[in-house]
């Protein structure tokens, strides 16, 4: 049942672009972004700001974004802000970790669930590589087996929070408890599993978390959350003139510093989705908390609807998921179910939208992947019946 306590119509009004009348189901590419957020990135723009570590008032306001978008992803992932690396994507900053982590002599595990971007960057360092292996008829990840793949050599375990296509969110604290008991670090993909629900990295096993402040209302920003203590083991190659201080040396270039700006507005925006009191973490936790239920309810009605249409094939049935159907229709390609519901105003994503790995085991890679159709926050029940609608024009 939807849950009448949860403001979607006053959540909703934040969002410029849902004006256009468009059902904006594609949020787990990237979401919209709310009229806070704009005007974060604006105001950073209208002051004035410079590089930071200089003499002048705008490099300091530089400095005051940096330390804020910090404090603000901290709050988010229940992290601390001296151990968020920022970065363009997560995708660049797990190409970077993984370089100074692992190498050869070593050996990594990684998941046929995950999104290719916490696959790829470690069997790429040289280490022996070592797979856990994805249910294809239910969609989840067996914990048993990686008492099997981990051993004494394991450098790293790679495992995602949540499925970005299926949903699936596997028991990464159980995982992490084997990776620890053999002195193994964890590299948790948050990326799809921040948007969708309260975020505790300690309470995953985390070693380091990975996130993208785009897929949850934010810019174009990367981050990966780390013990500052940990952190200061590794050694990323970097400038000699650049700064060798935890976290700025695992950091490239200059930052975009408005789009830090617009990160922190993120965060505080989530925080604000009902009412509540306490400290941010803690208004986090509670607004996300709603918000996923929110989601979930939404979802039941969609995934029902979508599971009782006798040409429609949804993939993964997993216990615990995100709010996400991947789904192919019969007669149909997915990009021309894709482009259907387009004319019906209705935005999906098609392909393998990157679980390279996943979509190879559930045997539709080759054959142009699903149809991906994903619940936020922003979402209503008018969305979910229109997509349904859609889709039922196609039998």
């Amino acid at each position: 049942m939807l849950d009448p306590t949860f403001p979607i119509e006053l959540v909703r009004s934040s969002y410029p672009a849902l004006a256009d009348g468009f059902a904006y189901l594609d949020g787990a590419a990237g979401t919209q972004t709310p009229q806070p957020v704009i005007d974060a990135v604006s105001a950073a723009y209208r002051a004035g700001i410079g590089n930071v570590g200089g003499a002048f008032p705008a490099s300091d306001r530089s400095g005051a974004i940096v330390a804020a978008c910090r404090a603000a992803v901290a709050d988010l992932v229940g992290g601390h802000p001296d151990g968020v690396v920022l970065g363009p994507n997560m995708t660049t900053l797990t190409y970077r970790l993984a370089r100074a982590i692992a190498g050869p002599g070593d050996e990594v595990v990684v998941s046929r669930l995950d999104h290719d971007a916490n696959v790829r960057p470690w069997t790429q360092t040289g280490a022996t590589v070592r797979w856990a292996e994805v249910d294809p008829v239910t969609g989840e990840l067996p914990v048993a087996q990686y008492a099997d793949l981990i051993g004494e050599r394991t450098r790293l375990v790679a495992v995602t929070a949540a499925s970005n296509i299926l949903g699936t969110r596997p028991d990464v604290a159980a995982i992490a408890e084997l990776a620890h008991r053999a002195g193994a670090l964890m590299y948790v993909d948050g990326v799809h599993a921040t948007p969708h629900g309260p975020v505790d990295m300690r309470a995953l096993g985390a070693d380091f978390y990975a996130t993208s402040a785009y897929k949850w209302s934010g810019p174009h920003i990367g981050a990966v959350v780390a013990d500052p203590a940990l952190l200061e083991t590794l050694r990323p190659d970097k400038l000699a003139s650049s700064p060798d201080t935890v976290p700025e040396r695992f950091e490239t270039g200059t930052a975009a510093f408005a789009d830090l700006a617009g990160v922190t507005a993120a965060v505080d925006h989530l925080a604000a989705l009902v009412p509540g009191t306490g400290t941010r973490r803690e208004r986090l936790l509670a607004s996300m908390s709603a918000a996923e239920e929110h989601e979930l309810a939404l979802f039941a009605v969609l995934i029902e609807g979508l599971e009782t249409m006798p040409h429609v094939t949804v993939y993964g049935k997993p216990a615990r998921r995100t709010a996400t159907a991947y789904f192919t229709v019969a007669g149909h390609t997915p990009r021309q179910v894709a482009e259907h519901l387009a004319g019906l105003g209705v935005n999906v994503w098609n392909g393998h939208n990157y679980a390279w790995e996943l979509t190879g085991a559930l045997g539709i890679r080759d054959s142009g992947g699903a149809v991906r159709a994903g619940l936020v926050h922003y979402n209503d029940r008018s969305d979910v019946d229109r997509l349904l609608d859609g889709v039922a024009r196609l039998s």
